[in-house]
């Protein structure tokens, strides 16, 4: 006769699910993923329907500001270089005649250039407007902001009749010295 039984608890030392199954079976609800919003990444598909009915897609991936180092410059720019090494590529693509027409790139100034070329481009940095001239080119703006005079709408004087007499203002003391000297 057994006079003590072994626990339970003690051959259930180092097995995960403790005699209950699988491990997510004798969870309570509170315990499957974690409490509250636990679990709702981007890649859980855990709560995923609850979140997006009561958030919206808002609530998954980044929203706001970046940072400013992970802004790009939009404008195209080019260099002189570039332009004397890829002359004749560029005339055959963007050429106009003698005319190299770059209307969406600014120009700049690093590098030389030897030949002769008309460029029309957005704007050029002074260097390079100098660079261009000083090979016998131009540099010319491509939307060159013509700033029309606003046609000035002739408004109708008023003549004498329409005129009323402007009121003159007088001190009280003037209009007493005046009707003394009348009388």
């Amino acid at each position: 006769m057994k006079i003590k039984k072994k626990k339970k608890s003690k051959g259930q030392r180092g097995n995960n699910s403790y005699g209950h199954g699988a491990r997510k079976k004798w969870k309570g609800s509170g315990h499957h993923g974690g409490c509250g919003m636990a679990g709702t990444g981007k890649r859980a598909d855990h709560k995923k329907s609850m979140v997006i009915k009561l958030y919206g897609n808002k609530y998954f991936g980044k929203q706001g500001e970046t940072s400013k180092g992970t802004e790009r410059k939009k404008a195209k720019v080019i260099n002189l270089d570039n332009i004397q090494k890829n002359i004749e590529a560029l005339m055959k693509k963007y050429g106009k005649g003698k005319e190299l027409v770059l209307s969406e790139y600014k120009i700049l100034g690093e590098g030389e250039i030897t030949q002769a070329v008309t460029i029309k481009a957005r704007c050029f940095s002074e260097s390079a407007k100098q660079k261009i001239e000083k090979a016998g080119g131009q540099a010319i703006l491509a939307k060159e902001k013509v700033e029309k005079e606003a046609p000035v709408k002739e408004t109708k004087k008023p003549s004498e009749k329409d005129q009323k007499p402007a009121a003159k203002k007088t001190n009280s003391k003037e209009n007493a010295v005046k009707e003394i000297k009348k009388k």
